[in-house]
């Protein structure tokens, strides 16, 4: 068994938090790894702006300005530069980060790396490429986010969904180009179909309330189309979105030239449901072009692409149980392990 700490000084979550509301990708993913290296039997501590102490699922949480343990075996630095150097002792420091990594050009990120020289802990290949060759590292390690068990659940099914499309990312990745897509090119050759948004400021705690006008102007014009089969659902937990997956027939999401990995296709794929998407970030690692939805080219044939699966049933259907056969394979469990390997 080994003593392993992670520290992050984001947003305010704790391990409840994944099982009691909308929860973004990073705060989850830390939830979720956490949790399965206490399952393995190591001794897991977090210290981050959590509200109070708490120990759950065999994770201590504490508030980051409490004391810390006197050592570890593994510290894992989360995304911040105040983290670092805070373990100076641990028996190895790695540096998680899942932002394109052109934020730590900074002198008080490039300092500190300087210094401690940790491994970086990269979350895709897309990913690892943003970080320039010259900056200071340890070694440079690519270990994706896994997918949880209850996504992985779902079984073939030949019922088919009805014509509705899900986006579940945030509002200012391009959904406002989507809702002209679907406005424009999309719903008028399916007149039946729908699109629901789960999607919201909700998800990303304090950074969400920053940015709220700014969605809410995106929100708004996702009202305005009603009357075209756009239902705004806003974010829920990640209980209620397996259900909401499993009557959809596809996910319509451009892709952001931002996005590190998309844990939400992801999250999709492995419920079987088919995604569109385009040629931006990572979310052309987690789609089989042609086998579990499709990597568009241009918005044309993303149009396209998004009316065969919202109208050929025969297509929805092999695509289904091809991304249930090969799009859940690497979970939380397999990710657990590449972080126990990185024990001293």
């Amino acid at each position: 068994m080994a003593r392993i700490l992670i520290a992050d000084d984001g947003i305010v979550f704790d391990g409840r938090s994944l099982e009691a509301g909308p929860l973004g990708g990073v705060e989850s993913s830390i939830v979720n790894l956490v949790q399965e290296l206490a399952k393995r039997g190591h001794d897991v501590h977090v210290r981050n702006n959590c509200a109070q102490a708490l120990d759950h699922r065999d994770v201590s949480w504490r508030p980051i300005g409490e004391a810390w343990p006197d050592n570890v075996d593994l510290y894992i630095a989360n995304r911040g530069d105040k983290v670092i150097q805070r373990m100076p002792d641990a028996g190895r420091t790695v540096f998680w980060i899942h932002n394109p990594a052109g934020y730590l050009m900074k002198w008080r990120y490039l300092s500190k790396l300087w210094w401690t020289k940790p491994a970086i802990i990269f979350i895709g290949r897309v990913h690892e490429t943003t970080y320039p060759a010259w900056a200071p590292s340890g070694e440079r390690i690519v270990i994706p986010y896994g997918l949880s068990e209850d996504f992985c659940a779902a079984a073939a099914s030949d019922a088919m969904p009805a014509p509705r499309a899900v986006f579940t990312s945030n509002p200012l990745r391009s959904l406002d180009w989507l809702l002209d897509r679907w406005a424009q090119d999309i719903q008028p050759n399916v007149p039946e179909a729908e699109l629901h948004l789960f999607t919201g400021a909700a998800t990303y705690g304090s950074a969400g309330d920053a940015k709220a006008d700014q969605m809410a102007a995106v929100l708004a014009q996702a009202d305005a189309l009603m009357n075209q089969g756009v239902v705004l659902r806003g974010p829920v937990p990640k209980s209620q979105l397996i259900d909401e997956f499993r009557e959809a027939r596809c996910m319509l999401y451009r892709g952001d030239v931002n996005e590190t990995f998309c844990l939400a296709v992801g999250e999709a794929q492995a419920m079987g449901v088919p995604a569109v998407v385009q040629k931006y970030g990572s979310v052309v690692e987690r789609v089989i072009d042609g086998e579990t939805g499709y990597v568009a080219d241009d918005d044309r044939a993303f149009a396209e692409a998004a009316i065969k699966l919202l109208s050929d049933e025969e297509l929805w259907r092999r695509q289904h149980r091809t991304a249930l056969d090969k799009q859940r394979s690497w979970r939380w469990p397999n990710a657990a392990a590449a972080f126990e390997n990185l024990i001293g």
